[in-house]
């Protein structure tokens, strides 16, 4: 029997999006809000969150790092400029 995974809505840039509770990745975030994100590696975005877990409620995603999500939390998306 497969384990179902609970699953949390986090907000994208005011779009809500169904998620596995655990851990979402930085390229996974920007890929919500980008959905051709992977066609164009050479665009650096900037993702922040808040309403995290207690001890880490806010912060920053690093392109290759990741957070565990939790229901309502909230990420923003922006282009950095940079090439």
């Amino acid at each position: 029997m497969e384990e179902k995974k609970k699953m949390v809505t986090i907000i994208v840039e005011g779009t809500p999006h169904e998620w596995p509770k655990g851990e979402i990745t930085y390229s996974e975030v920007v890929t919500l809000e980008v959905p051709d994100y992977a066609q164009h590696p050479e665009i650096t975005y900037s993702v922040k969150y808040v309403r995290g877990h207690g001890n880490k409620p806010e912060g920053t995603l690093s392109p290759g790092g990741s957070v565990n999500v939790k229901e309502g939390m909230i990420f923003s998306v922006s282009e950095t400029g940079q090439s």
